[in-house]
């Protein structure tokens, strides 16, 4: 996997982070679910080939490079909460407090991903 595909990923799934946050407000504010299958599926399901994609391509850059204070199970614990993040930000119900943890956990890992493969490439 090339590292600067990884690097253009995790862009990716920063901006899908905040994508998420930005939905669940906005379903917040308004109180109404979005229907499944024109916008919560399409969203979740983009969001959960990118993560695949980013999940497999860092573990295998993990395997021959030395990431501080990166582990592979963090990668794999972020890309499975994005996943759900991604469709949990279409229902109000959510609970506020967890999403919200959830997405910070996400960008806090991701943005770590980001410093890492910066600093790897420079």
């Amino acid at each position: 996997m090339q590292k600067e595909k990884m690097q253009l990923l995790t862009e990716q799934l920063i901006q899908y982070t905040d994508k998420a946050d930005e939905i669940y407000e906005g379903v917040r504010k308004e109180g109404e679910e979005k229907d499944f299958f024109s916008e919560v599926k399409p969203f979740a399901d983009l969001v959960r080939t990118a993560c695949i994609e980013w999940e497999t391509g860092m573990k295998e850059w993990m395997k021959e490079t030395d990431f501080r204070h990166l582990f592979p199970e963090q990668i794999e614990q972020t890309a499975h909460n994005l996943s759900d993040v991604a469709v949990q930000a279409f229902f109000p119900k959510t609970s506020y407090k967890r999403f919200k943890s959830h997405v910070q956990s996400v960008e806090f890992i991701l943005n770590n991903v980001k410093t890492e493969i910066d600093r790897i490439l420079s």
